[in-house]
């Protein structure tokens, strides 16, 4: 198996690790960080996906894709804070005002996981932001020690994966997901 990350310009191949299984379901789209609370909630039904196809065509698209061969196995995204809901986020502090990117999701498809990809997206997250000039790259993921989250709630990632790839806690934070407590991690 030989993963490749790249820019997620393919929208047919972001829908299939993001999107729903019927097009007119409300479900996230990696939009809910992605845009102001308002827009979050008033998009619905396909309106969701047509965003995400705009945001796929425009430089920087709206994340990274993992593929095995020509399969999609993964996604993950990553922005510059400042066009995120994190730039207003009042549970997660701002550690200075360098102009940040943020990772807020991380996904592997079913089938794929527990092959260490997801380590894979972070690091070539991290390498899409650098390309782009971020001084720092930054992500929000629960601190659960050795506890075992909730797979959909893991699209935050954990605190070890996050530390395996270099980052390290910059601050603490008010955020809690399924429980655990949300941890600003920085590289």
């Amino acid at each position: 198996m030989v993963i490749e990350v790249r820019p997620a310009t393919v929208f047919a191949d972001v829908a299939a690790v993001v999107g729903p299984k019927r097009p007119d379901a409300n479900v996230c789209w990696c939009l809910s960080y992605r845009v102001p609370s308002r827009q979050n909630s008033a998009l619905v039904g396909p309106e969701r996906g047509d965003l995400v196809r705009r945001l796929c065509a425009q430089d920087p698209p709206p994340g990274v894709l993992a593929y095995d061969g020509d399969e999609v196995v993964g996604w993950a995204a990553v922005h510059p804070r400042a066009d995120t809901s994190f730039a207003r986020n009042r549970r997660i502090p701002h550690v200075d005002d360098a102009d940040v990117w943020s990772v807020w999701c991380i996904r592997v498809r079913p089938g794929h996981r527990g092959k260490g990809i997801s380590h894979l997206l972070l690091a070539g997250a991290v390498d899409f932001a650098r390309s782009y000039g971020a001084p720092a790259i930054e992500g929000y993921p629960v601190d659960n020690g050795d506890r075992k989250v909730d797979l959909t709630m893991a699209y935050v990632g954990t605190r070890s994966l996050f530390e395996r790839a270099g980052f390290t806690q910059a601050a603490e934070t008010t955020s809690v997901v399924n429980g655990f407590p949300r941890v600003l991690m920085r590289l």
